[in-house]
Order: structure tokens, then sequence, then C-alpha cells
């Protein structure tokens, strides 16, 4: 998983041209996902201001991250939290990747690492206070997952990099670990070598800008379904391992479950999000 983990990566990452200053100052307005509007970064991944194609200026805004981001650590197989308190801190960017302010989470909506990897937390302040306050806007989650060939960047707030590709594939599921997740989004290489840090990373669409996955993981060593290097499972059960392939997870899912007034309700009929196992 694309978490930041060690002083080297840091160090490598250093050497890295970072955009954001030079470009995104340049134009005043940026190809979708080609600068750092809605983007954020967390004490140890990058994450994403992002609202619902239906959510109001005066709705409570979301941001969304990685479930092995959790401030309470990885969360187990099986393990969904749901209206959970938090007060985690949260840093926003502007387009050009300065630091914009903070905005603090009041509870975490929805989170876990099975099926999916997110984590949704809801902040103590509205859209319109933060546009008024720090002039941050969010980023659209999208209704549908990615398309096998379509534009995409990974724009990770921890690192103040933006990584561009395509989406090679959907990959039924993916293991890593004592993880598994289901309809995995595949990068299309060389343009997105994700690396520690950028867990969170929204996976942006260049053609609409909206946000259609969450980067989270790739396999660094080549080694077979252990952590850091998750296998790919097909149909048949068939295990592949690809090494340096990365990956994003699905966000879609999320609507499925909301509610009128944009609520999550993992009752309702046809939500797809897992839901908290039940107490025996």
């Amino acid at each position: 998983m694309k978490l930041f983990r060690t002083l080297v990566a840091a160090t490598a990452a250093a050497a890295i041209t970072l955009l954001g200053t030079g470009a995104a100052q340049a134009a005043e307005t940026a190809a979708p996902g080609a600068d750092f509007t809605g983007i954020a970064a967390l004490s140890n991944c990058s994450a994403s201001l992002i609202r619902y194609a239906e959510s109001a200026a005066t709705d409570r805004a979301l941001v969304l991250t990685n479930g092995h981001c959790y401030e309470g650590g990885f969360l187990n197989p099986g393990v969904v939290l749901v209206n959970r308190p938090s007060s985690r801190s949260i840093t926003l960017l502007r387009p050009d990747s300065s630091r914009a302010g903070t905005v603090r989470a009041s509870r975490i909506l929805y989170g876990t690492m099975t099926k999916t990897d997110m984590i949704v937390y809801e902040v103590n302040e509205s859209y319109a206070s933060i546009r008024s306050r720090l002039n941050v806007t969010p980023l659209t989650l999208a209704k549908q997952g990615p398309a096998d060939g379509a534009g995409m960047a990974v724009v990770s707030g921890y690192w103040k990099r933006i990584y561009t590709c395509s989406v090679q594939a959907t990959i039924p599921q993916l293991r890593e670990g004592n993880w598994t997740w289901q309809n995995s989004i595949k990068y299309q290489q060389p343009g997105c070598e994700t690396i520690g840090g950028t867990s969170g990373s929204p996976v942006v669409s260049t053609t609409t800008g909206e946000v259609i996955g969450v980067n989270n993981t790739g396999n660094e060593n080549g080694e077979r379904c252990t952590l850091n290097n998750p296998c790919e499972v097909d149909a048949g059960g068939n295990i592949t391992v690809d090494q340096g392939a990365a990956y994003g997870q699905q966000t879609w899912w999320l609507y499925t479950c909301l509610t009128a007034n944009r609520a999550i309700d993992l009752n309702k009929s046809g939500c797809q999000l897992p839901k908290p196992a039940r107490r025996r």
C-alpha cells in the first residue's frame, strides 16, 4: 500500500521535479487533473476535498482518502467504520500546490479496507465556508468507474506531485496480505509509478475532472499477494503478479448508498458498500 513509510522514500522523492508552481500558475484554467484544485494532504497520506454531484454549498464538506490511511492504523478485513468521531487535521492546497490552510474532521462517515479501500471524513464546516475562508473548491465524485483506456491523473497532496497515464484494465479481484479488493483500477505504465505517500490520492479523469477512484497500492518487489505486493485474480481464480503495477479502488459505490439528503444508508436497496459485521 502506498502509505508513507520511510526516510528513504522522502530522500528519493526530493530529487523529483514537482509539478504545480510553474505550469499551474502559468495557465489561468488548467486542464482536468493538471493542478491541485481540491487536493489535500494528511500526516501520512494524500487526500482530496470532494462533493457529490448533488451536494449543496451549505452541506458539510467531505474529504476522501484510503481506509489504510486511518489515524488508528490499518483496518482489519471485514471492519467497517460508520459515523466514527474524528478530529483529524487536514491540509488543503491551492491549485498551484501551495498551502491554503487546514480543516478539521468531525467524524468518519464511512471507512473500510474491504472490497474497496477508502475513508470519507466529514469536516466541521461547509463547502461555502471553506470557499470563503480558504478559496478552495472541491472535486466532484464520478457516478461510475472509469472505462479501460480512459485518461487519468493521480494527484498527490502529500508529495505535491501529479502522475498522468490511462486506465489499463479493471481487475476483478486484487489481493494484498489479508485484504481483498474488487474491480480494482490498474494503471497503464509508464506514467503512474506511484510511491509511498501517494496513498489516498484521488484518481482524476483528465476528461471530466471528476474523481473516478482512489489510489492505494502497487506491487513493489514482484512478490505474490504479500503486503505492498498485491496480486491480480481473474474470474477463473488464476493469479498474476505484475511487478511495478499500480492500482486504485472504486469510489462510485458511495452513490449506491446515498439517501435523498446525501446521507450514507448501508441498508438502502442496491447499496454496494460493505456493511459492518453483525455482532453475535
